[in-house]
């Protein structure tokens, strides 16, 4: 098990490797560079960056011990035929029209080089703030056998609460790792903590890596 609050993870305390995957949320350059939507919509994105050290730590951990590794990414169409009145009023209101930013054609769409992504990892592009909403990850998961969901990534207030709102809902056992995730806004942040825990645990559990990396190296080592 993991040590988790405010219960331990997961509930029934089979931690198997097999059926549990580490979702590693949208750390595309759009999200972490100077130049990117997220700065030029006048967030600071080092909080951002700050965490790809422990990210990657995660992700070292889960491939020794058989877990799957899923990287999520956002953007439009190039042709932004995906993109609705309302979001390009959006975009230009954000003074975003007329650039490449979350756009699937730029390189803003790649995941920052400073995170190992393998072949054997599983990416699922998405259009929405959540994995779940006009995709094939529900598929993916349930095809692989994954049951059990560890959360990390960006921005925590924003597309990793609402992928694990929608992981909740579709009886998905979840964790998020507190130190793995982030926002460019401190408050959200934490708020969106605290939010996982109310009602008891409404969305899961919440842990610090140092306890998700002691519960996954108490795993069978994968061969």
């Amino acid at each position: 098990m993991i040590s988790a609050q405010p219960f331990d993870f997961p509930y029934d305390g089979n931690l198997s490797a097999s059926s549990t995957a580490l979702v590693v949320i949208d750390l595309q350059e759009d999200f972490l560079s100077n130049t990117g939507y997220f700065a030029k919509s006048g967030y600071d994105p080092s909080p951002l960056r700050a965490i790809l050290p422990t990210v990657n730590k995660l992700i070292v951990a889960a491939r020794a011990a058989g877990v799957r590794v899923i990287h999520t990414r956002q953007g439009y169409r190039g042709d932004m035929a995906d993109m609705t009145p309302y979001e390009k009023w959006r975009r230009k209101r954000n003074g975003l029209e007329g650039t490449q930013v979350l756009l699937r054609s730029s390189p803003g769409f790649q995941i920052v080089k400073d995170i190992d992504v393998r072949d054997e990892d599983i990416i699922v592009d998405k259009t929405c703030n959540g994995a779940f909403t006009y995709t094939d990850f529900e598929h993916v998961l349930r095809a692989q056998g994954i049951s059990h969901l560890l959360f990390s990534g960006c921005t925590t207030d924003v597309c990793v609460h609402t992928t694990l709102r929608e992981a909740c809902d579709r009886n998905f056992q979840c964790l998020t790792i507190s130190d793995a995730c982030a926002s460019g806004d401190q408050y959200a942040h934490e708020a969106a903590l605290h939010m996982v825990t109310v009602e008891n645990g409404i969305f899961g559990t919440i842990a610090d890596s140092a306890a998700v990396l002691a519960g996954l190296a108490k795993l069978p080592r994968a061969r």
